[in-house]
């Protein structure tokens, strides 16, 4: 098996960004919101070069196996920060060998090394493996979730 190594992504690093996309498109079965209206080379190079935004990469043997979006939210009530998994996949065939907690390791470091207070993540009811995971790693709050449209 060879090797995996984790890449925070840059500006220019548009193949990687690409197969994280396609990944997200065939772990979650959403190719609508991953595939059909990809961000043009400038807003991708302005997103990746902001250090807020985080996207790693597991490549393994040239190909990207595993994929984490992460953003930082500067917070009002004191001087210290929140990062949100918003997106995290790993390929099939590559599951179960500790590539998902590889990457949320990687974003430890990069959370506290910008003064990190939590990183949170949701997970939907009946993905047990997602649930796993998490308990695994923290501490599990049930809470609800509402998408409010902006008009």
């Amino acid at each position: 098996m060879p090797p995996i190594t984790i890449h925070r992504l840059a500006p220019g690093d548009a193949q990687r960004f690409n197969a994280m996309l396609d990944l997200f498109a065939t772990a979650f079965d959403d190719a609508e919101s991953y595939s059909s209206a990809r961000p043009a080379p400038a807003w991708r190079d302005r997103l990746l070069a902001q250090e807020g935004s985080v996207a790693l990469v597991a490549v393994s043997d040239a190909q990207v196996v595993g994929a984490l979006v992460a953003y930082e939210l500067p917070k009002f009530e004191q001087e210290r920060r929140e990062f949100y998994i918003y997106d995290l996949a790993v390929a099939e065939t590559h599951r179960r060998r500790g590539i998902a907690t590889a990457l949320i390791t990687a974003l430890k470091s990069i959370a506290k090394a910008r003064g990190g207070w939590v990183i949170y993540v949701q997970a939907d009811h009946g993905d047990d493996p997602a649930i796993a995971l998490y308990t695994r790693l923290g501490t599990r709050e049930d809470v609800l979730h509402f998408d409010i449209a902006p008009d």
